[in-house]
């Protein structure tokens, strides 16, 4: 009667063992599952303020270069080397420098009683 117990427990071990050493040979497919980013959204994550805008304003004047420097800078955001938020100010005066010259739309907007007014208006309510 032990003897039969103690094989059962022998049968078991084994199968346990083997379901382990299965199981380490098998690669996690969490890992094999996470989609790889666009270089678009790659440098999306880490544009802040008017980031967004400068990028696509850019891309209508400049599609082709826009595209390359996308992929060289989420190149870079993947390696480590260019880190933290970038600003629209930062990323307008680095595509200056580049060479790509464009205009960015600018309103200038005046706060006043509580509600933002442009110059046309503030203008307009100082000739009535």
């Amino acid at each position: 009667m032990s003897s039969e117990i103690e094989l059962l427990r022998q049968k078991r071990a084994l199968e346990l063992r083997k379901k382990m050493l299965l199981s380490q040979e098998k690669p996690t497919p969490v890992a094999a599952e996470t989609p790889k980013l666009s270089s678009r959204d790659v440098v999306q994550k880490i544009l802040t303020g008017r980031g967004a805008e400068v990028l696509a304003t850019a891309r209508r004047y400049y599609p082709k270069e826009v595209g390359i420097i996308e992929e060289n800078l989420a190149r870079l955001i993947d390696s480590g080397r260019l880190k933290g938020p970038v600003s629209g100010e930062e990323l307008y005066s680095f595509l200056r420098r580049v060479g790509l010259s464009f205009s960015m739309d600018t309103k200038i907007r005046v706060k006043e009683h509580g509600e933002l007014k442009t110059l046309e208006e503030k203008f307009r309510e100082g000739v009535r």
